[in-house]
């Protein structure tokens, strides 16, 4: 089953909350207390930055983090299915953004033949397993 990603607009849960934890875009999750956490907030600094897909990887798949995984940032419609691959819970799009828009645009692929951070193994092994 394909993990859901929740949109958020902007001005949504504070980073402040206790229990989230805010890593920068050159922190190795690896390396983060985990303990006492529940969010992870990964920033997109602009667009074209994807270093916090692979922290959400690391965190998931890795670290088999179960909280929640926060978008925030230059966030874009365009790259919600690639956020729900990675890990992510969580994604508060940028205030230009249009939600409905992105909520379709997440319905209309099921899911994917490769694994990916949230289901492991490929399509055609589910099927065995």
């Amino acid at each position: 089953m394909t993990q859901s990603l929740q949109l958020l607009s902007v001005g949504a849960p504070s980073a402040e909350a206790p229990g989230t934890l805010v890593l920068s875009n050159d922190a190795d999750p690896r390396l983060a207390d985990l303990t006492c956490v529940h969010t992870v907030e990964l920033h997109f600094p602009v667009f074209s930055d994807g270093r916090a897909f692979s922290q959400a990887f690391l965190l998931r798949r890795r670290l088999g983090f179960a909280g929640e995984i926060r978008a925030t940032g230059d966030v874009l419609i365009d790259q919600l299915p690639q956020m729900r691959r990675s890990g992510f819970s969580q994604a508060v799009l940028r205030a230009d953004q249009d939600a409905a828009h992105g909520r379709r645009l997440l319905s209309t692929n099921a899911g994917h033949y490769q694994g990916d951070a949230t289901q492991v193994l490929p399509r055609f092994a589910q099927a065995t397993a």
